[in-house]
């Protein structure tokens, strides 16, 4: 008897773990812990959605690191993170990587608006550049303060490194894809160029509005004739600043549901709520 008994209950334990596997294989986990790697010019703000999402889903949890938009686009490819931060456009080739290694088609969604400011020292007296003079400031053709109306002292030049989506953005855009002089100083990350020009009077730097404080952004001319615009949401969104641009969440295509949820809270009322916050602008700014 005691047997039989002990054969019963085995039976039933059995029964019970196969119940119990069976219905966590069709529970919906997928999603509930979120990766999001990329762009540094996003980071701050993308840690500051993850904050508010996750005191509203307590269920979710989403890990948030910077390094760069090729950074975030390489862990795409890869499989080593959900969701991408990009401050550029994902070049074909890239977009070729992913199909190739993860078998799927990617999702570009555009969550800001942004404006790459021109930065200068508080106490610098020069209140605008032509895009010309820009590009030549970048490409080694002017190198002192005199040649833009101040004083003889040496251009001190700050830039971003080159897994940087703004290094990709201003070479493009800026520079017409010339090529950075050698003597530009590769810093990582946006709030690292606003920290070296803050400290220098010489020094210009470049990167994402949302950083542009204890510093002065400086107009921008699309040719000699024209008058110096600045960087602001009215500006950005009548498209008459020349350097304004979106800022991207890549995901795969079909995303998790808890991924997609995600994606829609960023761009609802809230999220673009945050957005404001840090100091970018909206989607209704330009999109």
């Amino acid at each position: 008897m005691a047997a039989k008994i002990l054969v019963f209950l085995f039976t039933c334990f059995l029964s019970v773990c196969v119940f119990l596997g069976a219905l966590y294989s069709c529970a919906d986990t997928s999603g509930r812990n979120i990766t999001v790697k990329g762009s540094d010019t996003m980071v701050n703000m993308a840690a500051c959605w993850a904050e508010e999402y996750m005191k509203e889903h307590r269920e979710t949890t989403i890990a948030v690191t910077g390094g760069g938009s090729g950074v975030g686009i390489a862990a795409l490819i890869n499989g080593a993170t959900d969701v991408c931060l990009a401050s550029r456009h994902m070049s074909e080739k890239e977009r070729e990587l992913i199909r190739k290694h993860r078998g799927k088609d990617v999702l570009e969604i555009a969550v800001a608006r942004d404006a790459v400011a021109v930065f200068v020292h508080t106490d610098n007296p020069v209140r605008e550049v032509s895009l010309d003079q820009l590009a030549g400031i970048y490409t080694g053709k002017i190198t002192n303060w005199r040649e833009l109306g101040w004083t003889d002292k040496r251009i001190i030049l700050c830039g971003r490194e080159n897994t940087s989506g703004t290094y990709a953005y201003f070479k493009e855009k800026a520079l017409k894809k010339q090529d950075f002089t050698p003597d530009v100083l590769a810093i990582q990350g946006t709030s690292g160029v606003v920290h070296a020009v803050a400290n220098d009077p010489y020094a210009i730097g470049y990167g994402g509005i949302g950083y542009s404080s204890g510093v002065r952004n400086i107009a921008l001319k699309k040719n000699n004739e024209t008058p110096g615009i600045e960087p602001s949401s009215e500006t950005v969104e009548k498209g008459t600043y020349p350097l304004a641009r979106s800022l991207f969440f890549y995901v795969l295509e079909s995303p998790s549901p808890e991924v997609q949820r995600v994606i829609d809270w960023v761009l609802s009322d809230k999220g673009q709520k945050i957005v404001v916050d840090n100091e970018y602008y909206p989607l209704c700014a330009g999109n």
